[in-house]
């Protein structure tokens, strides 16, 4: 029995409130005390994050130009870029907070994707 149910439609459902959240929280807990990189990298994140939802190749995808391989690729990328920003960027308090949390949940959520059944050719 697997553990991986996040499906694509799962996945398609959460994009666009990730987005947005990504876009709105640096505002609503004034990220950027230790460093203005960590309120500008969860904005402009948002908003590339936004974009991509808008153009992969599933269900609430608008022009569905990206295969929705490449957008788990990209989210599997800003999760872990998250998870590293605190240090690279010398993050404290609740700017690393933020990242760590975040880069782990998208880190999850790609780990818990199912893989879609592929039917073979008889």
């Amino acid at each position: 029995m697997s553990v991986r149910f996040v499906t694509k439609s799962i996945h398609a459902y959460l994009d666009y409130p990730v987005a947005i959240s990504l876009m709105l929280m640096p505002t609503l807990l004034r990220l950027g005390q230790s460093s203005p990189v960590a309120f500008w990298l969860a904005t402009v994140t948002g908003v590339a994050a936004f974009v991509l939802t808008l153009l992969t190749d599933h269900h609430l995808g608008a022009f569905r130009v990206l295969p929705y391989s490449l957008h788990l690729a990209v989210d599997l990328i800003v999760g872990l870029v998250f998870l590293a920003a605190p240090f690279v960027f010398g993050f404290a308090g609740l700017d690393a907070a933020y990242y760590w949390l975040n880069g782990a949940a998208v880190v999850t959520v790609i780990g818990l994707h199912k893989p879609e059944m592929t039917s073979a050719a008889a």
